[in-house]
């Protein structure tokens, strides 16, 4: 079959990076009207039109157990998605997050000639920094999200440039200047993998009932990410009169209500720093996962914002820490002392600031453009 060399292929493999894939299908469509886009992307990604070889909700997966446990369905997706790449020939492979998955595609499409754009990089800066050298070798552009990723890939020879955060792209600050924070609600953020949600959600809504009786007048809501089921949130929740459920197309307008939330840790906590909420974040995994990533992760924080910031500015319990008491501790401080809520957001305005501007997505479109008809 001759090459497709006006089609693009996008592989997400997490529900969490869909809505910056349709983001992006949305600006490259603009650029490139009929452009044809196949690949492997969630709900959003399918309803801007992506030709589905998979659903990325089917490979949402958290840890070294539960990865194992599905390795021959993975591999059977790797197969096809390499089989389809030499019979279609993209133009561009553009890979999002999901290193484990998307390194073997990228190699792939090296041997077909393909360029490769990477979009929201594997945080090699953090572990696993002998994967440098696969960059180096297999992928023809880094788009890099955060500031200082640039200098970092650029000084161990990795074509990078930073394009922005895609979060900037998808919450629409200007229609939520009027919100301001009420002291009395409080949100719960348990991720978009079913193991986090499993693990997590019985804590959070634990923890917000022992608030409850002391506060009766809280108000406390579980925000629903994208591609989550109702029902499987609902199947690990208390039943709180206090509780509501917060759906996907309304999370950022609440949170931007919300004086606090509680958090996994992932993008929610970037989210979260955008808006101004405040955010005491937790993060449990399985023993072997934890044991594994303790050896391997170079970082002093786990959630980005305290990265960004270079301080813990936002209370993070890890694994043994993350239970109810030690939740409940630092949730009651913080809302018995608003004054410290104030403080939080004061820092987390900075955020923004390093972030800089709206520019990820068509930042990055630009780059799969020029990837595609160079030379």
């Amino acid at each position: 079959m001759m090459s497709m060399s006006g089609s693009v292929w996008i592989n997400v493999c997490e529900s969490s990076a869909d809505a910056y894939g349709a983001l992006l299908m949305q600006e490259l469509q603009r650029v490139s009207p009929g452009l044809r886009i196949m690949g492997m992307g969630g709900r959003a990604m399918r309803r801007q039109g992506l030709e589905t070889v998979y659903r990325a909700e089917d490979l949402s997966l958290v840890g070294l157990t539960e990865v194992i446990t599905a390795l021959p369905r993975i591999a059977g997706y790797l197969r096809e998605i390499k089989r389809l790449l030499r019979r279609e020939r993209p133009g561009v492979l553009v890979l999002m997050d999901a290193p484990d998955f998307n390194f073997r595609l990228a190699r792939e499409a090296h041997s077909l000639g393909i360029p490769v754009i990477y979009y929201i990089a594997p945080q090699v800066w953090a572990w696993r920094k002998s994967r440098i050298k696969f960059l180096q070798r297999f992928v023809h552009r880094v788009a890099c999200i955060f500031p200082f990723e640039q200098d970092f890939f650029l000084r161990r020879g990795v074509v990078a440039r930073y394009v922005g955060h895609p979060l900037l792209d998808l919450i629409p600050l200007p229609e939520m200047e009027h919100i301001a924070p009420q002291q009395n609600r409080v949100a719960l953020l348990p991720g978009s993998r079913k193991k986090e949600i499993a693990s997590l959600l019985p804590v959070f809504t634990d923890v917000a009932y022992k608030l409850s009786l002391k506060r009766p007048d809280l108000s406390l809501g579980i925000v629903q990410a994208p591609g989550v089921d109702s029902d499987f949130l609902k199947h690990h929740t208390r039943d709180l009169p206090c509780l509501e459920f917060v759906s996907p197309d309304e999370r950022h307008s609440y949170l931007k209500s919300c004086s606090m939330a509680l958090a996994v840790s992932g993008t929610i906590t970037l989210e979260c720093a955008i808006l101004d909420v405040p955010a005491i974040v937790a993060y449990k995994v399985s023993w072997p996962s934890y044991l594994a990533g303790r050896m391997l992760i170079d970082v002093p924080y786990i959630s980005m914002p305290n990265l960004i910031l270079g301080k813990g500015i936002f209370p993070e319990f890890i694994q043994n820490r993350a239970k109810p008491e030690e939740l409940l501790q630092a949730a009651g401080d913080w809302l018995d002392h608003p004054r410290r809520l104030t403080e939080v957001r004061q820092e987390l305005t900075r955020v923004k600031d390093l972030l800089g501007k709206k520019t990820a997505t068509r930042n990055t479109a630009e780059m799969i453009m020029q990837a595609m008809y160079a030379g």
